[in-house]
């Protein structure tokens, strides 16, 4: 699920447009948008849907507004190797990626990062010495780890 200002801008979790009050309620400070796959009844069965998820001064626990943004998790990682040279674009699939950020082999930054969907993103690795390296990936929401997810030949 994304979260979107009324201009389409995406929202992030550092952005969430909320002031906070003393009991921890948290008021929206501008109307957010929530996207939805559109069902296999709908009309239209590609795409997705665009609705008002919260309007500006809707009080919401800050607590809630955590469980908007879960965690990433990180299926697979393929093709699973590739050359020491770097260059090889791999596709990184898994659940809640629509919000990533970087991601790292083996401490070093991946290129040419592409969010394909909330399931799969794409990123060019960089060069390394041969053998196994972790897969990183960052959202809002903080990091996942791949232990030995990509190695390099």
């Amino acid at each position: 699920m994304g979260l979107y200002t009324a201009g389409g801008a995406r929202i992030t979790k550092a952005g969430f447009p909320a002031t906070p009050v003393a009991d921890r309620t948290m008021t929206v400070t501008a109307d957010i948008y929530a996207t939805r796959r559109f069902a296999e009844g709908d009309k239209k069965p590609e795409g997705s849907i665009r609705t008002i998820a919260f309007r500006a001064g809707a009080l919401i626990k800050e607590s809630e507004i955590a469980k908007l943004f879960p965690a990433p998790t990180i299926t697979a990682v393929l093709p699973g190797t590739g050359p020491a040279a770097g260059g090889t674009v791999v596709t990184i699939t898994g659940t809640n990626l629509d919000g990533t950020t970087a991601v790292t082999f083996g401490g070093t930054a991946g290129t040419v990062l592409t969010v394909l969907s909330d399931t799969a993103v794409k990123v060019t690795t960089p060069a390394k010495a041969a053998g196994a390296v972790d897969v990183v990936l960052t959202d809002d929401a903080g990091s996942v780890t791949k232990v030995g997810g990509f190695t390099y030949s």
